[in-house]
């Protein structure tokens, strides 16, 4: 239905194509086991705590994690590529410059979220809370965010591409220079917005701009008696 919906209105939904990865082996990380631009490859992994650790340029391919913890970690560089995230959990995930491909994230809450300068593509990020998420300089491709909250997102000389907030609240997003294709905001909650700067592109239902109309005025510097 979301499918047909997006193509009737010239809006493209994002091509996901995940496939869980299986025939996994069982491992469990212990202290130093995995070090700076290590690759860990076909592994399923029940807690993986990487808090406050310095691991830049870390590479995850095909593997499914329980719950990621990486607080205060450095990785910078990281790639993240076929793999499953059932739950993430990070006050503070500090993961500029990487790369996520055909990733699902499944839960968790992050609470500033700095992936700069990296590149999303066909990321499902599912039942999340997120408090700032700053993708300034990202190339988002095929992303999906479901059923999610985001307090404020910076898309500030990003370029999304075929990207969807479905059941997702949106309390603030802001940039400049940011380059919109196929962007849908029709599945999201837009009620309590305060700022929708650097969404100019997007589509947005009939009813949706009835809310906004205070807020889109203002931003054009209308005033409305």
């Amino acid at each position: 239905m979301a499918r047909s919906s997006a193509k009737s209105s010239g809006t493209d939904a994002p091509r996901i194509t995940l496939t869980v990865p299986s025939d996994l082996t069982d491992w469990v990380a212990g202290p130093g086991d995995v070090l700076t631009g290590d690759r860990i490859d076909g592994r399923r992994i029940a807690s993986l705590d990487l808090a406050g650790e310095r691991l830049p340029d870390l590479e995850i391919e095909e593997c499914v994690i329980g719950v990621l913890r990486a607080d205060d970690a450095d990785l910078r560089g990281l790639r993240v590529h076929d793999s499953m995230l059932e739950t993430v959990d990070t006050p503070v995930l500090r993961a500029s410059s990487s790369s996520w491909r055909e990733v699902r994230i499944a839960g968790g809450r992050i609470g500033s979220a700095e992936l700069y300068d990296s590149g999303l593509n066909g990321v499902e990020f599912v039942g999340m809370k997120l408090g700032f998420v700053n993708l300034r300089g990202a190339t988002v491709t095929d992303v999906v965010f479901r059923d999610c909250v985001i307090d404020e997102l910076d898309i500030a000389d990003a370029r999304l591409l075929r990207v969807s907030f479905e059941g997702t609240r949106i309390r603030a997003a802001e940039g400049s220079n940011t380059r919109i294709e196929h962007v849908d905001l029709r599945g999201a909650d837009l009620d309590r917005v305060e700022r929708l700067e650097g969404f100019r592109g997007a589509t947005i239902g009939a009813d949706q701009l009835y809310t906004l109309a205070p807020l889109l005025a203002a931003q054009a510097g209308y005033r409305v008696a």
